[in-house]
């Protein structure tokens, strides 16, 4: 291994930024500046965030650099590149170009990073044909001032006694019942009062006096990013800025801070309390014996921000919730399975043996026999029973509870994390919307000049992007018609085989395949879609990270949506309604329509509902589970052979970055939302159709918990710790799906099941339903019956000449009754515990009131003051003081 040290003078070059960056006024204190940060002359053309090479005019001093910084540089954040050594006659002049702007390009941005301040360290491993370059980052005591006031960072004034509090434990510890759940954390991140950074105020702050620990990891980590992503290594109207674009060039191979240290020890001690953060939360946290465990989501938040904690919290809170609509859905399942054996309808299809000859499925297919269903009827009446309407209708307000409380706890966490306000005052635009914005205008909340893009040219984009959505939405009913041709298909070439059984279950023998085809289509089309929805939601201009993610997860939640939902809504539907009669059948294509199985379509629908999410949820825990260990595998195995060649085959010695490098980039949390959301469509829009879907998905999510908590903590570089007030878009699509399911569950029970016709056949004719199986047949027209010189039956409410009878128009009416009182008795219930239950808990709202009762006062006191002395100062440290954890 070889090492190499090109720092530059970074105190002496701190006053290198471009003036449109950011706008550094001189502030003035009662007694002196604090902290000696000169700001850059105005320079014409400047950009807004973007960082240059240093102003020739006006030198910084000396001593606010020097002064109190560590004696070795804490590492901050580390770039990563590989490079391929060949001799120069082995170089053509098409294989040269490249590498030599990507050197070029490279040689700017570090030299633009040394004059915004930074302090860069380069160590390299090689060997005779390729070489790793580790560029190490970190930002000396002004640099971190200066971008930690601009960037409206958070700091603590004073600790709090920690009240937090979860009302499960309570409520066990008020009951006297052992809380297995709880577990005591070691190193608790403590409670604060907590306000924007100044520098002038700077002694106010708690901890200021320490200059090496004041600025946690996970801040440093936010200032570092903001630099990488501004500073420019080209012309910026061209794209030639940030770390993310030289990523995505090639020009690095990484860009990651790094973790705290390793998460296992030589010696395993898990009550010491001089555990590292990471070993804290792979003790406490990720390790699958800690399943029956609360999370410790301070202590995540505190190590990888409020964003990650945020979807940690919302998967424990659903999974929690997850627990009564399993145990309600696996007793209701039990039920039907008593009730098999037990229904009237269902014994009169075993025991008709040649009672019921049903017409042939297909132009060339032969009579059947209803009896030879018996089998699929019993399994389709383990599903369709009376227990299910109820069931649906406890779906239908746990949904609705669920998102109430979860308002509650997203609202008291965002004001327990001091992120309450953060989306409407704090956040700042996107350093990539910043370099290519057209022009600037005045925010009126900051009352700052800030990067514009004109909303009616941003509404256009929005337009043309909706267009490419539809086309994509298009080739999924393309690809669901193709689907249902097939099933249609492959029924009639079962149908006429000489197998009885396979005659027999020739439809669901189509069904399922069916599903298995759908579930390929699926995930070859998402593959497609996200990438595309990416570079549309990049041109579509969005001024804050917050907006610009709201959009590309609208994008492909609607595309995902048609996506898996597209075969389930046919099947629950459209299946089985269009197909005519026995000598006037309906067809697709010159191919005859699909018919419901002798089961109905609510078995089919169960089916398809297991095929799809717990085919999904398995697929997706075998590739979190196999693909980070091969690719870490592979990328161990690459760089330790690298090692080996130049002479060092020892991994216990590695670097801290070495060591880094070796594990996966993080990949973000949307794919794990966008999982969860798809699952609770499932057991919301469906869940009439299969009870036992809760206990899957909870089953799952047990599993899912420890799996990205394992990927975070041990598989995943650290990412930056981003800030968050609440789980975004997710929250309404997840309303959205509650409402939906509401009608969806309605439609459902009066059109798929037989609950209606059995209790119409109850009213009017026999309460025991004998004779409701008949009652279901009708039989062929006399023209079908004369071809074929005998009669047969098929499920519909006709008459002998195929029309539509009296009893079928009176269900129609009674189940549209049945929809419209359904929905109306949820969506009151629901709106009616929407009042009963507060969005923001009332311990939380005086809370609030009364922080800004304080920041009143304090103000009125230090006008007050200001007053008596005459002496002309700042602005007060903030208006509106929040509490909250430091981050």
């Amino acid at each position: 291994m070889t090492s190499e040290a090109s720092s530059g003078s970074h105190c002496a070059s701190l006053l290198g930024y471009r003036s449109g960056m950011l706008r550094w006024q001189a502030r003035e204190e009662d007694s002196a500046v604090l902290i000696d940060v000169p700001f850059p002359g105005a320079e014409k053309g400047g950009s807004y965030g973007s960082t240059a090479h240093a102003s020739e005019a006006g030198e910084p001093q000396e001593a606010p650099c020097t002064a109190g910084s560590p004696a070795k540089p804490v590492i901050d954040f580390v770039l990563v590149w590989e490079e391929e050594l060949r001799l120069g006659g082995q170089w053509d002049s098409s294989t040269r170009d490249k590498p030599d702007t990507h050197r070029a390009w490279r040689e700017t941005f570090l030299e633009n990073l040394r004059a915004a301040g930074l302090r860069v360290d380069q160590h390299n491993v090689q060997d005779k044909a390729s070489a790793v370059h580790y560029v190490l980052l970190s930002a000396p005591w002004p640099v971190l001032c200066y971008y930690a006031e601009d960037l409206r960072l958070k700091l603590p004034l004073q600790e709090l006694p920690n009240q937090a509090s979860n009302w499960s434990a309570n409520l066990l510890a008020w009951l006297g019942i052992p809380n297995i759940l709880l577990e005591d954390v070691p190193d608790m991140p403590p409670e604060y009062n907590s306000c924007q950074f100044k520098v002038s105020k700077l002694p106010r702050f708690l901890g200021s006096d320490n200059h090496d620990t004041f600025f946690s990891s996970t801040k440093r980590h936010q200032i570092l990013f903001e630099i990488l992503a501004k500073t420019p290594y080209g012309h910026e109207k061209k794209g030639l800025f940030g770390i993310d674009q030289l990523l995505a060039e090639g020009v690095f191979s990484a860009a990651f801070p790094l973790h705290d240290g390793p998460f296992t020890m030589a010696q395993e001690n898990p009550q010491a309390l001089g555990l590292n953060q990471r070993h804290t939360l792979f003790q406490y946290w990720a390790r699958w014996g800690k399943w029956n465990k609360y999370q410790p989501l301070d202590h995540v938040r505190r190590y990888f921000g409020e964003k990650v904690a945020l979807y940690f919290t919302w998967l424990g809170f659903y999974t929690g919730w997850l627990l009564p609509a399993a145990v309600v859905g696996t007793v209701v399942f039990l039920v039907g399975c008593f009730m098999v054996f037990s229904d009237t309808p269902t014994q009169e299809l075993c025991h008709s043996t040649d009672s019921f000859e049903m017409c042939p499925l297909c132009p060339d297919c032969p009579f059947w026999l209803l009896s030879s269903t018996c089998a699929q009827a019993q399994a389709g009446r383990l599903f369709d029973h009376d227990g299910t309407v109820f069931f649906s209708l406890f779906m239908a307000l746990w949904s609705v509870l669920l998102l109430e409380y979860w308002k509650r706890k997203s609202i008291t966490l965002a004001h327990h994390w001091d992120c309450f306000d953060y989306e409407d005052i704090e956040e700042r635009p996107r350093p990539q919307f910043a370099a290519t914005a057209p022009m600037t205008t005045l925010n009126p909340i900051t009352g700052e000049d800030e990067p514009y893009f004109p909303e009616r040219r941003r509404l256009h984009r929005v337009l043309a992007g909706s267009v490419v959505v539809m086309m994509m939405v298009a080739v999924v009913v393309m690809c669901l018609v193709s689907i249902i041709l097939y099933r249609a298909s492959m029924a009639i070439l079962v149908s006429k085989s000489d197998n009885t059984l396979l005659t027999a279950w020739a439809s669901r023998i189509a069904s399922f395949t069916g599903s298995v085809v759908n579930l390929i289509f699926i995930l070859i089309l998402s593959k497609i879609y996200m990438a595309l929805a990416q570079v549309l939601t990049r041109w579509e201009m969005h001024r804050t990270q917050t907006s610009f993610e709201d959009a590309f997860i609208l994008k492909v939640f609607i595309f995902q949506s048609v996506n898996f939902y597209s075969s389930p809504v046919y099947i629950a539907f459209f299946k089985g309604r269009f197909v005519g009669y026995p000598g006037n059948h309906h067809t697709l294509f010159g191919v005859r329509n699909e018919e419901c199985a002798a089961g109905g379509c609510l078995i089919e629908l169960a089916q398809e509902l297991l095929v799809i999410m717990v085919g999904k949820q398995i697929i997706n825990n075998v590739q979190e589970v196999l693909a980070p260990k091969l690719k870490s595998w592979w990328q161990k195995l690459r760089l330790g052979s690298r090692r080996r060649k130049a002479g060092d085959a020892s991994r216990a010695g590695l670097a801290p970055w070495e060591a880094d490098y070796e594990l996966l980039p993080c990949e973000g949390l949307f794919h794990e939302y966008l999982e969860m959301v798809l699952q609770y469509g499932f057991i919301t829009i469906f869940v009439a159709a299969c009870p036992l879907a809760p206990l899957f998905a909870l089953l799952n999510n047990w599993v899912e918990i420890r799996l990205d908590a394992r990927k975070f903590v041990c598989e995943y570089r650290r990412p930056v710790a981003e800030r968050a007030q609440d789980i975004g878009i997710w929250s309404h699509i997840l309303a959205a799906i509650t409402h939906l399911a509401v009608i969806s569950n309605a439609f459902l029970l009066a059109f798929s099941s037989d609950f209606l016709p059995r209790a119409y056949f109850r009213w009017t004719r026999a309460r025991d339903l004998r004779g409701f199986l008949n009652f279901t047949l009708a039989r062929a027209p006399h023209a079908f019956a004369a071809t074929h010189n005998r009669t047969c039956r098929y499920r519909a409410f006709r008459d002998d000449d195929g029309h539509y009878s009296q009893t079928y128009w009176n269900l129609l009416a009674i189940r549209l009754a049945f929809v419209i009182v359904f929905e109306h008795v949820v969506f009151s219930i629901g709106r009616a515990l929407d009042l009963l239950v507060p969005d923001i808990p009332e311990s939380v709202e005086i809370k609030v009131k009364r922080e800004y009762y304080l920041a009143k006062q304090a103000l009125a006191d230090n006008e007050a003051l200001l007053g008596a002395s005459g002496a002309k100062t700042d602005q007060p440290l903030s208006s509106e003081p929040s509490r909250g954890p430091q981050a």
